[in-house]
C-alpha cells in the first residue's frame, strides 16, 4: 500500500459530516467538495494519507480555496485537555502551520469562544454567559454567513452558539453534542484516506449498493482469508532457473513448455469463484502482496547507471529531461552505430561477454519486443485463478487499484498481470467447446507476414496470443493441484464443490460464503459423519472397480450428491461486529446499524482417501482393570 497519494490514483475525502467521497486524483484537476469549496488535485499529490486539511478563504485574485493541514493537537483539543478544573494557563498551546495569529485556545475543554474578541464565553462548569454576548441569528443572516465563508466555518460555529439562550443550562455532554453537530454542519475541512479492501467494502456497503457483494462484511472477508490460509506462496520457482539461450524464432519457449508440465506442484495456487464484482479476488491479492503496483516501475530499457528520470519528468513536466546534463564520456556510448545494431540482432555467440550471456538468460516475457505469440506471461507460483459463469469476467473493482482485466496490457508494470487467470465454466468442463480453446492458432510463413499490411499483421499475433494465453489457462487450471479454494458465489455450492474439489491438492483448505445458511447446511450435510459411515459400508454400485480419480470425479446421485471421503472437518460459522455506545449508565448496541443478510462460512479441509484396507498394528491394551489381575491391584 502506497503511503502516499499518488497521481491518478484513487483515494477517499471523509467530509466533517461523515460522508465519503471516492475519486480519483488526476493531477492538474480541481475537486469540488460542493458547499465546502473546491481545492487543486496538486495540493494533495504526494502527500501523505491519513491528513486533515482546511480549506482556506479565498484570495482576491484566485477562484479555489487554499489548504491547511490542521496539527493533531488542534484536532483533538478536546480530548486533550485535562478538563474544567485544570487552569487554561497551564495547557500547552496548539502548533498552527500558518502563525501564532490563527491558532486555536485550548486547555478549556467544550470551550467557547467569541472570534472577536477572542474572549471565553461558555465552558463546561455551566458558568453564566454574559448577555451582551448573546445574539440571535435569523436564517437570512446564517444563509449570508455560510456564503461569506470566513475563518473556515468557525466564526459561523461560535455565533451559532452565542445565539443559543440556554447554552449555561447544558450539560457537558449536551455541550459536546451540540458543538460536535454545528462542527460538521458548517466547519470546511475533510480528511484523505486511503482506498484499501476495507474501506472500498465499507463503501459499498454503506453508500452504494450492498447487493453487488452479496452484502459480505469486512469480517467475512478476513474469516474467509484466515481459513483458505490465503498468503504469500513463495517466488516464481521457474524464475529463478535461467532459460536456455536461443534465437528469436527457435529455442525461446522450450524452458516455458518444461517449466508448464511442472507447474501444478507450484506452490502458492488459489482458486476462486467470485460473484462480488472483484472485491474477493482484492481482498486475497492483498493478502497475498499483488494488488498493489510498484511505486516506481522501471522501464524495460533503462540501464542501471545512474541516468533515472526525475520526479518532474514523472509527474509530465518536459522540461526536467531536457535540463538533465549528459557527461561527454557517455554520450558516445548512447550514440547508435550501425554495426552495433547489426550485431544486437543476431543470436548472441556461447563464448561472449557475461553481461551478454545474462541478457540471453532472462525470461521470454522479459523481452516484449522480441518475445513470441506462444510465450505466456503467467507466473507459475503465488497467483489466483478465477472461474466466473459469464463470457468476461466482472471484476469491476480492480480498477480501484489500477488495474484493468478488460486490458490487462496497458498495465504490463502490476502485478496482477501475470498473477490473475480468468476462465469460465464451460472453458473448465468441456473446453472442447470453447471456440477460442479449440480452434487452432492461424499460421503463415515469414514472406507472408512482411507482405501483409501492419493491422494484418497486428490481427495475426493479437490470435495466436490470445489462443496461447486461453489454452495455458485451461490446461493448468485442469490439472489441479490448487492450494485452497474460496468461493462467494449465489451459485449452489454443492454443484461448485463436485467439480472444484478434485482441482485441490492434498490438505488443501476450503471456505465458501452464503448469504443465508440453508445452502451451506445442505452442503454440510453431503460431508456428514452419517454419510461418511455409509460410504464406507455401501459404496455405491456405480463405483466398483473405479480408480481414486474416477471416484473423485464421480457425478453423485441421490444418497450420495458428493463424494463424502473427500472432505473432513465441515462446519459452519458466522461473525459479526456490532457497535456499541458506551456512557455512564447508557451502555448499549447501536440502533442505527445497517441490515441485511448475516452472511455464512462454510469451512472444511481436502483430503486424498487411503487406498486399499487399512489394518491397526501393535498391541491393544484394554482400559478397564480386571480385579483378579495383580499387577492392576498393585
Amino acid at each position: 500500500m502506497h503511503s502516499l497519494v499518488q497521481p491518478n490514483s484513487w483515494a477517499v475525502l471523509r467530509l466533517p459530516s461523515g460522508n465519503l467521497r471516492v475519486l480519483q486524483v488526476a493531477p492538474n484537476t480541481t475537486i469540488s467538495l460542493g458547499k465546502y469549496g473546491s481545492f487543486p488535485t496538486n495540493l494533495i499529490i504526494q502527500r501523505p494519507y491519513h491528513l486533515t486539511y482546511e480549506l482556506l478563504d479565498k484570495q482576491p485574485n484566485e477562484n479555489f480555496n487554499r489548504l491547511r493541514i490542521v496539527p493533531a493537537a488542534e484536532l483533538y483539543a478536546d480530548v486533550l485537555s485535562d478538563g474544567a478544573d485544570t487552569p487554561s494557563g497551564d495547557a500547552t498551546p496548539a502548533p498552527d502551520a500558518e502563525g501564532p495569529d490563527n491558532a486555536l485556545p485550548t486547555g478549556v475543554e467544550y470551550s467557547l469562544v467569541d472570534s472577536d474578541s477572542g474572549a471565553v464565553v461558555a465552558t463546561t462548569d455551566r458558568a453564566g454567559i454574559d448577555a451582551s454576548a448573546r445574539q440571535t441569528l435569523t436564517l437570512e443572516e446564517i444563509e449570508a454567513m455560510k456564503k461569506d465563508g470566513t475563518d473556515a466555518g468557525r466564526e459561523l460555529i461560535a455565533k451559532l452558539m452565542l445565539s443559543h439562550t440556554a447554552i449555561d443550562q447544558k450539560t457537558e455532554y449536551s455541550l459536546a453534542k451540540y458543538k460536535l453537530l454545528k462542527t460538521r454542519k458548517y466547519i470546511r475541512r475533510f480528511s484523505i484516506l486511503p482506498l484499501d479492501v476495507p474501506m472500498l467494502d465499507y463503501w459499498t456497503l454503506e453508500d452504494k449498493d450492498a447487493s453487488k457483494i452479496m452484502d459480505m462484511r469486512d469480517e467475512m472477508l478476513g474469516l474467509l482469508g484466515c481459513w483458505a490460509n490465503v498468503h504469500f506462496g513463495g517466488t516464481d520457482p521457474c524464475e529463478e532457473q535461467p532459460a536456455t539461450a536461443g534465437t528469436e524464432q527457435g529455442d525461446e519457449d522450450t524452458t516455458m513448455e518444461e517449466a508448464e508440465l511442472t507447474q501444478s506442484s507450484a506452490p502458492g495456487r488459489w482458486l476462486v469463484v467470485d460473484d462480488t464484482g472483484g472485491l474477493l479476488v482484492a481482498a486475497m491479492a492483498e493478502r497475498m502482496g499483488i494488488l498493489y503496483a510498484p511505486e516506481a516501475a522501471e522501464k524495460p530499457n533503462q540501464e542501471q547507471d545512474g541516468t533515472k528520470p526525475s520526479s518532474g519528468a514523472k509527474q509530465g513536466n518536459p522540461s526536467s529531461e531536457q535540463q538533465q546534463p549528459v557527461p561527454k564520456d557517455e554520450e558516445s556510448s548512447t550514440a547508435p552505430n550501425p554495426e552495433e545494431k547489426r550485431e544486437s540482432d543476431e543470436p548472441p555467440h556461447p563464448k561472449s561477454s557475461p553481461a551478454a550471456a545474462e541478457t540471453a538468460h532472462k525470461r521470454p516475457f522479459e523481452h516484449e519486443k522480441r518475445r513470441r505469440d506462444d510465450a505466456v506471461p503467467y507466473a507459475h507460483a503465488n497467483t489466483i485463478t478465477h472461474i466466473h459463469p459469464n463470457a468476461q469476467p466482472n471484476l469491476s473493482f480492480l480498477r480501484y487499484f489500477d488495474f484493468d482485466i478488460a486490458n490487462p496490457g496497458h498495465t504490463p508494470q502490476h502485478p496482477l498481470a501475470r498473477r490473475l487467470m480468468t476462465l469460465s465454466w464451460l472453458q473448465l468442463l468441456q473446453p472442447e467447446l470453447d471456440s477460442t480453446y479449440s480452434t487452432p492458432p492461424p499460421t503463415a510463413t515469414p514472406e507472408e507476414l512482411y507482405s501483409w499490411k501492419t493491422n494484418r499483421r497486428s490481427t495475426f499475433h493479437r490470435k495466436r496470443k490470445r489462443w496461447a494465453r486461453a489454452r495455458h489457462v485451461i490446461d493448468a487450471t485442469r490439472r489441479g493441484g490448487f492450494s485452497g479454494l474460496v468461493v462467494a458465489s449465489a451459485m449452489d455450492p454443492v454443484s461448485v464443490m463436485r467439480h472444484a474439489v478434485p482441482l485441490l491438492a492434498g490438505g488443501a483448505p476450503i471456505a465458501i460464503y452464503s448469504q443465508s445458511v440453508e445452502a451451506l447446511t445442505e452442503l454440510a450435510d453431503c460431508y456428514s459423519l452419517a454419510r461418511r459411515a455409509a460410504w464406507a459400508t455401501n459404496r455405491p454400485a456405480a463405483l466398483n472397480g473405479a480408480t481414486a480419480e474416477e471416484q473423485e470425479r464421480w457425478a453423485g446421485d441421490d444418497d450420495f450428491p458428493l463424494n463424502p471421503a473427500l472432505v473432513l472437518g465441515a462446519s459452519i460459522q458466522t461473525s459479526r461486529v456490532r457497535r456499541w455506545q458506551v456512557l455512564p449508565g447508557r451502555t448499549h448496541p447501536l440502533m442505527s446499524g445497517r441490515g441485511g443478510a448475516e452472511g455464512y462460512v462454510f469451512t472444511a479441509w481436502r483430503v486424498k482417501p487411503a487406498e486399499g484396507k487399512v489394518e491397526a498394528r501393535g498391541k491393544l491394551w484394554s482400559r478397564k482393570r480386571k480385579a483378579d489381575d495383580p499387577a492392576s491391584a498393585a
